[in-house]
C-alpha cells in the first residue's frame, strides 16, 4: 500500500511594505478613472508605477511587487473584488498607506447576495488592513462610505480620514460642474480655498473620480496648478462614456467597458444632457446581478422615464426588465424596442440613423456592445454624402 508523502509546509510570503506613498484605489464604480487621474497628476513631479488598464485582481497584486522598482518615487494600484477577503489578501501582498474607496454601488451585488451591507464590509477591508497609521479618502455623498468611520468598518484604524464630494460638506467639495466641449469644468473648493479646473471626460460622476485624485495629490503636497495640469492631461480610458462625433451631427457614446444600475443611471444622465437632437439609449442586460437583477434593471427602465431620453432599445433577456421598468414608469410603449439578437438590434437601429442623433451603447463587457459602437460608426460613416 502506497504512503503519500507529507507535502512541505510553505510560509506564506510577507506583505510588501514599502517607504513611499503606496495608494490603491478601490470602490464599486470608478476606480480605473480614478487611478489613472491621481497618476495623471502624480508623474509631473514623481517617477510614479500605476497598475495598467483595470487589471486588479490578486495575480496582478503579486506581480506589482516583482515590478516595482527602488527608483520608483510612487505606487498608485487598483484593488478589485469579487468576493469577500479579496482586499484583504490585496493588503497582505502589497500593504497601501494611502486608500481611495470611490463609491459603493451595484457593481457584483450578485456576488454578496443582492446585499449591499455585505459588499460595503468587504470594500471596507481596504480601511481595515492598510496601515493602520495611514490615510484615507472617502466620498462624503456616498451613505455608506459615510459611516466607514464608524464600527465594524473602520476596525483599528487609527489614521487619518479625507473627504470629496458634491452635495455633503466635505474637505474638498466640488460646486459649479458645468458640461463644456470635451469634457467638464467644476469648482474645488478646500478650505477657503476656490480653483476652477477641468476634466476631459464626460459625466458628472467623473468629477467626484477627480475630486479623490485632487484629494489625494494635495494631501501629497502637490500645488493646485500641478493638479489642473494632470488632470488636462489625463487620458479617457476606451469604452468608459467616450464620445465619437461624426457626419450629421451624430455622436456615439461608447460607454460598454461594464455595467450595473449605477453607472448605467450615470451614463444615461450624460445622454440626457448631450444638447438638441433625438436621444437614444441602448441598453444591454447587466451581469453579475443575482438576486438584485429584477429590481435593479427595473430601476433603470423607471430612470430612463424620468429623463430627456427619446427611445429606449434593449437586448438580451434581463435588459427585458429595463423596458418593462420604463414602461410601467410612463415611457411611451412605442417608443420601446426589446431585442433578442444584435442581429435585430442593429437592423432596428439603422432605421434611426438620423441626422442630430446621439445614441448612448451601455452593457456589461462579456456581452461585446462594443460591436454596437462599431456597427453605428460604420453604419453612418457609409452613409455620409459626399461634397458636390
Amino acid at each position: 500500500m502506497a504512503v503519500k508523502k507529507k507535502g512541505k509546509k510553505t510560509t506564506p510570503p510577507k506583505t510588501v511594505v514599502l517607504n513611499k506613498p503606496v495608494i490603491a484605489v478601490t470602490g464599486s464604480a470608478g476606480k480605473t478613472t480614478t487611478k489613472e487621474m491621481i497618476y495623471a497628476i502624480l508623474k509631473r513631479r514623481m517617477l510614479t508605477y500605476r497598475s495598467m488598464y483595470n487589471k486588479n485582481f490578486l495575480g496582478n497584486t503579486r506581480a506589482h511587487v516583482r515590478r516595482l522598482r527602488d527608483e520608483h518615487e510612487a505606487a498608485v494600484l487598483e484593488f478589485g473584488i469579487l468576493g469577500s477577503g479579496h482586499i484583504r489578501q490585496h493588503c497582505r501582498i502589497i500593504q497601501p498607506n494611502m486608500g481611495v474607496i470611490t463609491n459603493i454601488g451595484t457593481a457584483h451585488i450578485g456576488n454578496f447576495g443582492g446585499d449591499i451591507g455585505r459588499l460595503a464590509l468587504a470594500k471596507s477591508e481596504l480601511i481595515r488592513y492598510m496601515k493602520s497609521t495611514g490615510t484615507v479618502f472617502l466620498n462624503r455623498d456616498c451613505p455608506y462610505s459615510r459611516q466607514f468611520t464608524q464600527q465594524p468598518f473602520a476596525g483599528a484604524f487609527a489614521g487619518r480620514f479625507v473627504t470629496f464630494g458634491i452635495e455633503q460638506d466635505a474637505d474638498y467639495r466640488a460646486d459649479r460642474v458645468m458640461p463644456e466641449e470635451g469634457g467638464i469644468s467644476f469648482v474645488c473648493s478646500f478650505r477657503q480655498q476656490r480653483e476652477k479646473l477641468f476634466i476631459p471626460i464626460l459625466g458628472e460622476h467623473n468629477v467626484y473620480n477627480a475630486l479623490a485624485a485632487i484629494a489625494v495629490a494635495h494631501t501629497l503636497g502637490f500645488s493646485f496648478q500641478d493638479i489642473r495640469e494632470g488632470l488636462r492631461q489625463f487620458q479617457p480610458q476606451r469604452k468608459r462614456l467616450v464620445s465619437y462625433r461624426l457626419a450629421n451631427n451624430v455622436q456615439v457614446l461608447d460607454d460598454t467597458y461594464s455595467s450595473n444600475p449605477d453607472a448605467a443611471k450615470a451614463a444615461i444622465d450624460v445622454l440626457s444632457q448631450s444638447g438638441p437632437g433625438t436621444k437614444i439609449a441602448v441598453l444591454a442586460s447587466m451581469l453579475e446581478m443575482g438576486s438584485y437583477e429584477v429590481r435593479g434593471h427595473e430601476e433603470v427602465g423607471k430612470y430612463v422615464s424620468q429623463k430627456n431620453v427619446d427611445y429606449l432599445y434593449t437586448l438580451g433577456r434581463s435588459a427585458s426588465y429595463i423596458a418593462r421598468g420604463a414602461i410601467r414608469a410612463g415611457f411611451p410603449a412605442n417608443r420601446v424596442i426589446h431585442c433578442q439578437s444584435k442581429v435585430v438590434l442593429h437592423r432596428c437601429l439603422a432605421r434611426r440613423m438620423k441626422p442630430n442623433t446621439t445614441f448612448l451603447v451601455k452593457g456589461s463587457h462579456r456581452l461585446k456592445m462594443g460591436e454596437t459602437v462599431q456597427f453605428l460608426c460604420n453604419a453612418i460613416a457609409r452613409g455620409k454624402r459626399k461634397p458636390r
